[in-house]
């Protein structure tokens, strides 16, 4: 099986777990690239009106994404891996499913939080996506012993 994690990395934070996890599983890598860059601004959840805040507020956003998936179908398993967002994966990742046939792939959620689970996001994701497979879901810190990504994986 080959496997691709793709991930959407704000300020670094997710960005640094999908490179070890693609180290330790050995899968590739794609980065969402948002076509508009976020900024500190942007990213301020105590304004509500930051480009953030609007976005989570509106359920139907779907920021644009700036590079596109080549091979797709070259790839059983994907892992996707956000920062949560008010309790939920940013609007990003709406953009980046709906505009990739996921169907017949295991799909595997990863977050980064201070302290907010992997589950709302997880559950938010299965809900909309109904015809899709997710599998797993788990928070991540980036300080994880090395086999923690590989366990979770082929658990």
């Amino acid at each position: 099986m080959k496997t691709l994690i793709t991930y959407f990395s704000a300020t670094n934070t997710t960005k640094s777990v999908a490179e070890k996890i693609a180290a330790e599983i050995k899968g590739d890598l794609f980065e969402i690239i948002p076509q508009q860059k976020y900024t500190e601004e942007d990213l301020n959840w105590n304004d509500k009106l930051s480009r953030s805040s609007k976005e989570m507020e509106d359920k139907t956003t779907r920021p644009k994404i700036l590079n596109k998936i080549e091979n797709l179908d070259n790839y059983d398993k994907v892992i996707i891996g956000f920062p949560v967002w008010w309790y939920l994966p940013p609007r990003i990742i709406n953009t980046f499913i709906e505009e990739n046939d996921l169907r017949g792939k295991k799909i595997y959620i990863f977050v980064t939080s201070g302290g907010t689970s992997s589950e709302g996001s997880f559950n938010a994701l299965k809900e909309e996506y109904k015809d899709l497979e997710f599998i797993s879901c788990k928070r991540f810190t980036g300080n994880e012993p090395t086999n923690t990504y590989n366990d979770w994986i082929n658990d």
